[in-house]
């Protein structure tokens, strides 16, 4: 009778996430900080007056109480066992269906400035890519950019907005290198699209349509599945041949939208692949959902009046590092975050538990001393790298090179620490020989008896000529502090600057810290400088 209501084959049964079923553990703790609670509770009815106790406690919830706690624990081990795939038995499954995505190569060599197409190829380019975008094609798309050499700038994403706020920083001057070394963009393409195995879509927008770029589509097609579009940019262009090549489409340049809406038809018509529809496998069969019944049905009692808020003061008991309603939901340095996010920068430094994004916030507020203090506690190079920058902001040009010196130590590959201490160790040569020069005058002076003492007139000073300081002068702006070496404060920073060189004005470099350029198509140029010299072996991997 029993094998008829549960069929289960003991024998094979095992759990395809078994890691899961650690969550019995805290299950199980729950359930013993209830008892323990109805046990204190036993033991401080007994204060209270015998002839009271009917009125003071309900007759029989203690018994409901246990019971509370017996069917919460079924419930929670029925939930956690249905997760963890009980499996006992497989069965035959088609195919997987995967969703094919769409590569976009974009031409970004000198050739495609020509205005021979207005405004200029790329531009037109552009727009054309704007509106294929528009069509909505339905695959995860990918953006890569091409010269001399290859780089994805949008990775597989199903958001198109993505793409759009790339398109208008792109320019030949970001690339590396000039040229067109379109067998690279095409081997940049399928690692975009190794994450899956279903074949994808390779669009190209293009000027070049000669003689060379047939033969390299050709040995492309010859040992991959994707597909490839073509749409050239370049007036009374030779279109490519494309015959016996069922793979390769080629579109005429239209004034309208008729060539990329083609292009998206097709893309959205070959969107979901079968990988291997001809064989079937077996795999096994989750049997978790047979747990869901008692689940929903202990839980179920849960509308019961006042049992949902005595569990919950139960499992807030538990929880000793909670202090606000937000540390249930949210970790403090997710909290931090969200008020960085909102220019709360103050706020977000006092909420952050990791000392380096509390240093940055501390930094972001204008409180250098603080941001010092967090980035201490790292022991990265990173922290003491940005705790230089801290001390260059409070003029504490010693205390910067000590923290650039900790952090080439730690990172030699860190150039813009190297680059900084050089700074550093300028400005501070330069003012010892100030120093030196005044001490020098000074002694020039004494020896002439040029040197006479002064009365002190100035009401801010009340060190040497012990005059009072009015309310009126107590209400004046004070004056900026000024060393012999000439060296001052710059502007709040919106970012952390990546050296000091590059936050040092071209006029002076006795003026410390100004605005980082946030211009999108300088990082795109920064970041595929660096991932061409990590192709080349310039710099190792981690």
């Amino acid at each position: 009778m029993p094998e008829d209501l549960f069929p289960i084959d003991w024998t094979a049964l095992h759990f395809l996430r078994p890691q899961l079923l650690w969550l019995l553990a805290p299950a199980l703790l729950i359930t013993v900080l209830g008892i323990a609670s109805i046990r204190q509770e036993v033991k401080w009815k007994f204060i209270i007056a015998p002839h009271l106790r009917p009125y003071m406690i309900q007759k029989g919830s203690e018994s409901k109480k246990m019971l509370m706690y017996f069917l919460l624990l079924i419930g929670i081990v029925c939930g956690i066992t249905g997760l963890s795939g009980p499996a006992w038995k497989k069965v035959e499954v088609p195919g997987q269906q995967l969703e094919t995505p769409a590569v976009v190569l974009l031409d970004m060599s000198e050739s495609m400035l020509s205005d021979d197409i207005q405004p200029n190829r790329l531009e037109r380019a552009k727009f054309k890519l704007n509106d294929f975008i528009s069509q909505d094609p339905r695959a995860r798309m990918a953006l890569v950019g091409y010269a001399g050499t290859a780089h994805t700038i949008v990775p597989l994403t199903h958001d198109y907005e993505i793409i759009r706020s790339h398109l208008d920083g792109l320019t030949p001057s970001i690339m590396p290198e000039p040229g067109n070394n379109f067998t690279e963009a095409l081997q940049v393409a399928d690692s975009v699209m190794s994450v899956t195995t279903a074949p994808g879509t390779v669009v190209v927008l293009t000027d070049d349509t000669g003689e060379e770029l047939l033969p390299q589509i050709q040995q492309y097609l010859q040992n991959s599945d994707n597909r490839v579009m073509v749409l050239p940019f370049r007036p009374n262009a030779n279109l490519l041949e494309t015959s016996g090549m069922d793979k390769l489409d080629v579109y005429q340049l239209t004034l309208d939208k008729s060539d990329v809406e083609h292009m998206a038809g097709v893309i959205s018509k070959n969107l979901e692949f079968t990988e291997s529809p001809e064989e079937k496998k077996d795999e096994w069969q989750d049997a978790g959902w047979i747990l869901v019944i008692p689940f929903a049905v202990v839980f179920l009692l849960w509308f019961q009046r006042g049992w949902v808020l005595l569990c919950l003061l139960v499992v807030f008991s538990s929880c000793n590092q909670i202090e606000t309603f937000q540390d249930l939901w949210y970790t403090r340095d997710y909290q931090g975050q969200k008020l960085s996010d909102q220019g709360q920068y103050q706020q977000a430094a006092e909420t952050y538990n990791d000392p380096l994004r509390q240093g940055v916030a501390f930094y972001k507020a204008g409180n250098y001393r603080q941001a010092a203090e967090a980035f201490g506690r790292d022991t990265t190079a990173i922290a003491a790298y940005n705790k230089g920058l801290a001390f260059a902001q409070l003029g504490d040009l010693r205390a910067a090179q000590i923290a650039f010196n900790q952090a080439v130590e730690m990172d030699p590959d860190l150039k813009q620490a190297a680059d900084n201490r050089e700074k550093i160790n300028q400005i501070i040569q330069g003012q010892d020989q100030v120093n030196l020069d005044d001490a020098e005058e000074q002694s020039d002076d004494d020896a002439n008896g040029q040197a006479q003492n002064v009365q002190n007139k100035d009401m801010e000073d009340l060190g040497g000529g012990g005059q009072e300081a009015t309310k009126e002068d107590m209400q004046k702006q004070r004056k900026e502090e000024t060393v012999s070496t000439d060296i001052r404060k710059g502007k709040e920073l919106d970012e952390l600057p990546d050296d000091v060189s590059a936050s040092i004005q071209q006029n002076s470099s006795k003026i410390l810290m100004q605005k980082v350029d946030d211009d999108p198509s300088l990082f795109l140029k920064r970041k595929f400088e660096y991932q061409l010299k990590k192709r080349r072996g310039g710099i190792k991997n981690e």
